[in-house]
């Protein structure tokens, strides 16, 4: 079944999580239309070759134009406006910048997948794999009978208030009518009555007594009511809206993805229904009060406070559903929200968790630049430009839900007159500071006024995209230690940390990106590098994390987030494939090869190249027998867009003394065949195009295949950058070099095969 299709059937919390995938950067529409044909392309290798991504591109636009022809023949006017509108979009966007797209789509298509597997592995393990997935159920369990409790409550109560009603009626009607008679001389307490209205005088105290017990039971219940009521408030914002809001915190930094708002938005529409009608059912006490009202009555002396506690419990429950549903994100970075860069776009959304259809299209957002919510010392301000300000429509969602989303947002910095920083923000460097979105909107409910406000989570404004790696260290380091999420102030004493805490974070930053998280092998080399020991239960800062390691003119953010793009980019599928060991000491590294035979090798990250670079070491014997481990000098992006890892692998030679090329390359660790590990990855070798035209009968020889091997001379640990080279060119240099430095050559990379000439 087409992974498009699959996706459609999965459950409503997955399929928001799958949304939210997907802007105008590339519309649902079009991944909707061109699903068969997106999912055949080669996005991936398109990502990374212009001349591949300028074919896909144009091909692209191809089926556009043919789906157009389609819909143009059902006279679907709809669909051929919104065609139409996205490849126009698509060629001003794109057409010079084609690898762009490439990465975009091959990013959905990644995600789409792991959506996958995480559905598929939560409908195989149940709450098995979640320890706390039975209480977590107990509680909403427990919620969702307490609100069917407070339903049927409201219920209850309004059939009470007909009976009150109905009562008040009766006795109205006989007093009226028995002091229209005349039959009344004195108040219904006096004692001056003629004998012939004492027996009607004794029924309507009766009727009276009757009225007010009823008053005073219904204001009694309606007051345990009310209690009732904020206890499940207090159950849905402090507990299920607060853990909602950490899971997201944890989603952002690359945690378990988050799950949708719609059953805790039926919570709280369902609560604030029911607050409404109690409302309206104090207002009713208010007028049966004013109708009839005698000393005692208990409607004066309870229905202010009533109509007081009512008014707050939904005032807060409403400023309590008020939320950011997606955080500031810019569209080209998805696995780097809260960063953002100015002059840049980034995109978020709001939501109101209350469902009133006669709150469509009446509230009106407006979202106010970053400086506004921060304290008036810090000397950073922005202004926001692009359309600042929408309407909450329910259309917009693909659920119908009350929201907002801004896509075109941008920040510029305001220029402050003393062209620096206030003493006051000299211990915090650029990629600390912290800063909140602020959106505001106001809502007219019967008869209330209730000003809303939310925030996002505290963003790093950077204005350089080197400062990427750092700014996103903090976003991690904040968001990993803290749930108070306003907290502006956070960096100027940040808390410490435990291993523990890193070491999870760590693994969150593979595993939300790919298929595989770091193992504890893994993670213990981290630690080294970061703490140069064990990491059992150490404690450290965040500045230990952001400052240069030692030795190295980098700090590890830089390191490890360069590492991250350079598995996403060029070794994907290696990473997934559990075929890269990565992360490994150089003294671990030869205590497992050095007992294995000639031949075996691994693959890790190199600990010494900021850009990110990856090298393999292999088990060699030399002439006494003795074992020997060798590595290469680490291949980076800069190389890796010539040629595919896995080809260098099958392709890599070594120069032994007697200059025969020789693969060193046997084995990958522990024991597997590098063709069965690296063969699949390997761009097939095109079959040569047959001569075109001239005699049938003449014998032409076609074009030989051209193949880069990597080559390195045995007494040599390192490699130069790749290159083409011919036997000719090869023996040629190897010649010259001899006479210069005997005994030593220099890495090559060689086009093994010659072109020949056709006869």
């Amino acid at each position: 079944m087409a992974q498009w299709n699959q996706l459609q059937q999965l459950e409503t919390r997955y399929l928001e999580q799958l949304y939210h995938l997907y802007s105008d950067s590339f519309p649902m529409e079009l991944r909707q239309f061109l699903a068969p044909w997106i999912e055949s392309q080669d996005w991936a290798y398109a990502a990374n070759k212009e001349s591949h991504a300028t074919l896909v591109f144009h091909n692209l636009l191809g089926e556009i134009d043919q789906q157009y022809s389609r819909f143009l023949q059902e006279n679907n006017v709809l669909y051929q406006h919104n065609l139409r509108r996205i490849k126009q979009h698509l060629q001003s966007k794109y057409l010079e910048k084609p690898m762009d797209i490439a990465r975009i789509v091959a990013r959905c298509l990644w995600e789409e997948q792991r959506l996958l597997q995480t559905a598929t592995s939560a409908a195989q393990d149940g709450q098995a794999a979640h320890p706390t997935g039975t209480v977590v159920t107990e509680k909403q369990q427990i919620l969702e009978h307490n609100l069917q409790d407070i339903r049927k409550r409201v219920q209850d109560m309004e059939q009470k208030m007909k009976m009150l009603e109905n009562l008040q009626d009766d006795f109205d009607f006989n007093y009226k009518t028995l002091k229209s008679q005349g039959g009344m001389f004195q108040d219904l307490n006096g004692n001056s009555q003629a004998a012939a209205t004492r027996q009607k005088m004794a029924q309507l105290e009766q009727m009276l007594s009757a009225l007010d017990q009823l008053r005073r039971q219904i204001v009694t219940e309606m007051g345990g009511l009310l209690t009732a009521m904020d206890y499940v408030q207090k159950n849905l914002t402090d507990e299920e809206l607060a853990d909602w809001k950490r899971r997201q915190q944890i989603a952002c930094i690359g945690g378990p993805p988050n799950i949708c708002l719609d059953r805790l938005e039926t919570w709280i529409t369902s609560l604030a229904e029911s607050q409404l009608q109690i409302r309206q059912q104090i207002k009713k006490l208010e007028e049966l009060q004013q109708k009839v009202s005698y000393k005692g009555d208990p409607i004066i002396q309870h229905r202010p406070a009533l109509e007081e506690k009512i008014v707050d419990l939904f005032r807060n429950l409403m400023k309590s559903a008020f939320v950011v549903e997606r955080q500031p994100c810019m569209p080209m970075h998805p696995d780097r929200p809260l960063v953002i860069k100015t002059g840049v776009q980034f995109t978020n959304k709001v939501r109101l968790l209350v469902k009133f259809p006669e709150l469509n299209y009446q509230l009106k957002i407006k979202v106010f630049s970053p400086f506004s919510v921060l304290d008036f010392l810090r000397s950073r301000k922005f202004n926001i430009l692009g359309t600042n300000t929408k309407v909450m429509n329910m259309e917009e969602s693909n659920n119908g839900s009350l929201s907002a989303e801004f896509k075109h947002l941008t920040l510029r910095e305001q220029r402050c007159g003393n062209g620096g920083r206030t003493n006051s923000d000299a211990s915090l460097i650029v990629t600390e500071e912290l800063h909140l979105i602020t959106f505001e909107t106001e809502v007219y409910h019967q008869g209330l006024k209730i000003d809303l406000e939310t925030h996002s989570l505290p963003v790093v404004v950077i204005s350089n995209i080197c400062q990427m790696p750092n700014a996103w260290a903090s976003i991690l380091w904040y968001n990993m230690l803290t749930n108070h999420p306003k907290n502006v102030n956070f960096f100027t004493k940040p808390p410490v940390g435990t291993w523990d805490q890193v070491a999870e974070v760590l693994s969150w930053q593979f595993s939300s990106t790919t298929k595989r998280g770091l193992t504890i092998e893994q993670l213990t080399t981290l630690a080294e590098k970061l703490l140069g020991e064990s990491p059992g239960r150490i404690i450290f800062s965040s500045s230990s994390s952001q400052e240069n390691m030692a030795g190295k003119g980098f700090s590890f953010w830089v390191w490890l987030d360069n590492i991250i793009d350079l598995v996403k980019k060029y070794i994907l599928a290696l990473w997934n494939e559990g075929y890269i060991m990565g992360f490994i000491s150089k003294e671990r590294e030869r205590a497992i090869l050095s007992p294995k035979p000639p031949g075996t090798f691994l693959l890790r990250f190199s600990e010494s190249s900021k850009e990110g670079g990856i090298t393999f070491t292999w088990v060699e014997k030399d002439i006494s027998g003795k074992t020997q481990i060798q590595s290469v000098e680490p291949y980076t992006k800069q190389q890796l867009n010539s040629m595919s890892f896995a080809d260098i692998i099958m392709g890599y030679k070594i120069m032994d003394a007697t200059n025969i090329l020789v693969s060193p390359l046997v084995y990958l660790y522990p024991d597997i065949p590098k063709e069965e590990a690296f063969g699949k990855y390997c761009r097939p070798e095109a079959a040569p195009e047959p001569e075109m035209g001239g005699d049938s009968t003449s014998i032409t020889q076609p074009y030989l295949k051209t193949k880069f091997i990597c080559v390195t001379p045995t007494n040599s640990g390192n490699t130069s950058d790749l290159f083409p080279m011919s036997p000719r060119t090869l023996d040629s240099l190897m010649h010259n070099e001899a006479e210069a430095n005997p005994g030593h050559l220099d890495s090559l990379t060689l086009d093994m095969d010659v072109a020949s000439s056709p006869m």
